[in-house]
């Protein structure tokens, strides 16, 4: 799917207003001229100068009837059922994720999401479990252990380590 300059450029003044207007109300510093809403007031003037440009230019190749003229034009994947199904278990395994990463814990329920991906995504099916086995506790080491990220065990609580 492809979006038009002057869409996009409108999604980004939008969160751009949405961060100015939500920064007004964070507190000063007494004594000091800057305060916390400074840098992040600064980036989403500069992201609305820049939203106003691609409105700007997506307005122009609309005119000119350019490659870009459309609003709103879908890629070809739009009408393969495969594809579309592979799209919408993206957004199922992330939904899967976010409910119950804490009752199930983060290696059962990485395990899963991957393990679905992989299947979505044409991996061979006696690779797909030790595949996400191993990545998932990769990953689990790596923010358990090196990084010191607190993640949910869940029903693996009496084997945390």
């Amino acid at each position: 799917m492809k979006l038009n300059d002057a869409v996009w450029g409108a999604l980004f003044l939008l969160l751009s207003a949405t961060v100015l207007f939500h920064v007004r109300n964070f507190p000063t510093i007494p004594g000091q001229n800057v305060g916390p809403a400074l840098f992040p007031g600064v980036l989403a003037t500069a992201l609305a100068a820049c939203a106003l440009l691609l409105i700007a230019k997506g307005i122009v190749a609309r005119r000119s009837g350019g490659e870009r003229a459309q609003w709103i034009s879908f890629d070809e994947w739009v009408g393969s059922p495969r594809h579309v199904l592979a799209f919408f278990v993206v957004i199922g395994v992330n939904i899967f994720y976010i409910l119950l990463v804490d009752r199930l814990g983060f290696i059962l329920t990485g395990s899963i999401y991957l393990a679905v991906l992989f299947a979505v995504f044409g991996v061979r099916m006696r690779s797909i479990l030790p595949l996400a086995l191993v990545i998932t506790l990769g990953i689990h080491y790596s923010f358990y252990k090196l990084l010191k990220v607190p993640l949910p065990w869940g029903l693996l609580q009496g084997w945390a380590w």
